[in-house]
């Protein structure tokens, strides 16, 4: 037996086992190959495999849903689907007062996807919305843009973004352009536990979209007007050359290339060489393990030695959903793959000059740049320096892209935000993480400084001169069992006085606890950003590094992220910052998660 939280860990409670709830799952499914992998299971006896699949709910949250393509309550699948997209349209009918409102609906290239999509399309048609439904594979800030474009009141992106091939998601935007958050998370899965129930068979019928009065296509005409709308973050002057570089572009199996083509043709940029063993959407990826450019070499591979053989200088590189951009350039004969806090430190230099030049009588205090709570605080630098604005966020583009709504509508300019998983969004045209608008604008910027002799590093020490040497650290650890997770995080706040005093002989300053809402470091001892329900704790030491500690909403895994400011005299310097950040956030990792004792798994 089994105590049973469904739908969303907020159902009442009811005690059944999981041959059970595996038959209640029947009475509900009508997709041939869940309904046969699910008796199948049953026949079997497999009790690990049932309450696996079977023993909760996958929860519905501000990432939406994500998780792995199989039968079962717990997993991504037609019924999920089904049921998330009930909930969901009935939810927006009451939030904005009518039923005939209008959701845009796009998907990637993985398995599944655009069979999601038109499961998702036909639930709101049959609660009476206007359907836009992509006619084939988007990236996902095509569907972001597509929120405010169409004047949407909701919008939908099918896609597990870089997550392995068995996995899928289902990700949701407000109707200002924004990822969801709170309360709408909760209304929406409250909205779910009200409509489990198919609501008649046309929801099972794949062709019901197809022709209907209230849905129509628009992937052509969203990819013109946005490529119009992002001109707007093109810099680069005229009498510059546009073949200085021979750029290298990789989608890692997704769906950037052709819309990567296409933004280059918009800032009249020239062709890029691509990776053609990985430009065309593939769900399998085939050519690497993890389909994620976040990983560096062993993502890249491919793009290197496509590169090489190009005499190629500047490899960009996006995620299976565009969303993401990573950069690598060739330095002094070797091969230099950027961080996410580096490339962002990168754009916000770039972005600031050249807007303040279009627009000198705009006061600088009037502009805003925005990083999530872990990314680099370089820009926070800048700031100070030069007289702009620096907000700081919860981590995610949920808070992120509602923050740079909220001060876009007070009339202030919110020019770019970014987070170090190198999510990077130039402009308000997308409110959101946007890769395909990124990878021209970090074009331009390369080609900027090839004019002036020089590489994105040494563009990047150049402002580390100026600014100080902002090093950063991190990885993380996987770990599946959450009665291990959270007895990491116990033992953390167990110490006397809620945290250690010294780790690793360095005095503690302050702590911050997000997810209880408290900071010593605070005079009213308050956290100032939002409470969240996942483990988040920094620490902020004598020796000014700062160490984050979260775990992630979308993978089993335990992070961290530190940052450390030196004044440096050259880049001579840097090696010796970089030797103490690393031994010493070892040190305190290794004191404070206990991977050994854990069994945690490091970074491969």
């Amino acid at each position: 037996k089994t105590i049973w939280n469904h739908p969303s860990r907020e159902f009442p409670t009811t005690t059944m086992s999981f041959v059970e709830r595996a038959q209640e799952w029947l009475s509900y499914d009508k997709y041939e190959a869940t309904v046969k992998e699910t008796k199948a299971l049953l026949e079997k006896g497999d009790s690990k495999a049932l309450e696996k699949q079977f023993g909760s709910r996958i929860a519905f949250g501000t990432a939406g849903l994500r998780g792995k393509m199989t039968a079962g309550w717990a997993c991504m699948n037609d019924l999920i689907v089904i049921q998330a997209s009930q909930g969901l349209a009935k939810y927006v009918s009451e939030q904005v007062g009518k039923d005939d409102y209008t959701v845009v609906i796009g998907y990637d290239g993985r398995h599944n996807s655009k069979r999601f999509a038109k499961r998702t399309a036909t639930c709101f048609l049959k609660a009476g919305a206007n359907v836009i439904l992509f006619n084939d594979v988007v990236p996902t800030p095509y569907v972001a843009f597509s929120v405010k474009y169409h004047a949407c009141s909701v919008g939908i992106m099918v896609t597990a973004s870089h997550n392995p091939k068995d996995d899928n998601g289902y990700k949701v935007y407000w109707g200002n352009g924004a990822q969801i958050i709170s309360p709408h998370d909760k209304g929406i899965a409250s909205s779910i536990t009200a409509n489990l129930k198919p609501w008649d068979d046309d929801v099972w019928d794949e062709t019901f979209p197809d022709g209907h009065e209230r849905c129509k296509c628009t992937r052509q005409e969203v990819t013109k007007a946005y490529n119009e709308a992002i001109i707007a973050s093109s810099y680069l002057a005229k009498d510059i050359p546009r073949d200085t570089i021979t750029f290298t572009y990789t989608a890692m199996h997704g769906v950037g290339w052709e819309f990567c083509q296409k933004s280059f043709d918009a800032f009249g940029l020239p062709r890029f060489v691509d990776v053609k063993e990985q430009v065309k959407p593939d769900p399998d990826f085939p050519t690497v393990e993890y389909p994620n450019p976040e990983e560096g070499e062993g993502a890249l591979k491919l793009a290197m030695e496509t590169a090489d053989a190009a005499n190629s200088t500047v490899i960009l590189a996006n995620d299976p959903d565009a969303d993401r951009l990573a950069v690598a350039c060739k330095h002094e004969g070797e091969w230099r793959i950027f961080n996410g806090n580096e490339i962002g430190s990168l754009f916000a230099w770039w972005i600031f000059t050249n807007w303040t030049k279009k627009n000198p009588n705009v006061p600088k205090e009037t502009i805003f740049m925005l990083a999530s709570a872990v990314s680099s605080k370089m820009i926070g630098t800048m700031a100070k320096a030069e007289g702009f604005q620096f907000a700081e966020t919860l981590t995610g583009f949920k808070w992120l892209g509602n923050k740079e709504y909220t001060l876009e509508k007070e009339g202030l300019h919110p020019l770019f935000a970014f987070e170090e998983a190198i999510g990077f969004c130039v402009g308000t045209t997308v409110i959101d993480k946007d890769g395909v608008s990124a990878c021209a604008v970090m074009a331009e910027l390369c080609l900027f400084l090839a004019n002036e002799g020089k590489t994105l590093v040494d563009c990047l020490n150049d402002l580390y001169l100026k600014y100080g040497y902002h090093c950063s650290y991190q990885s993380y650890f996987i770990c599946t069992d959450k009665v291990i997770i959270d007895g990491i995080f116990s033992r953390i706040r167990s110490f006397e006085g809620g945290a250690p005093s010294t780790v690793a002989g360095v005095g503690v300053r302050s702590v911050r606890d997000v997810t209880r809402g408290t900071d010593t470091g605070a005079s009213d001892g308050k956290c100032a950003l939002p409470q969240q329900s996942s483990h988040m704790i920094t620490f902020f030491f004598e020796n000014d590094c700062a160490l984050t500690l979260r775990t992630s909403g979308t993978e089993p895994k335990i992070k961290f992220y530190s940052e450390i400011k030196a004044d440096v005299k050259g880049t001579a310097d840097f090696g010796g910052v970089e030797v103490q950040l690393t031994k010493f956030v070892d040190d305190v990792v290794a004191y404070l998660l206990q991977p050994n004792e854990n069994n945690l798994i490091p970074k491969q």
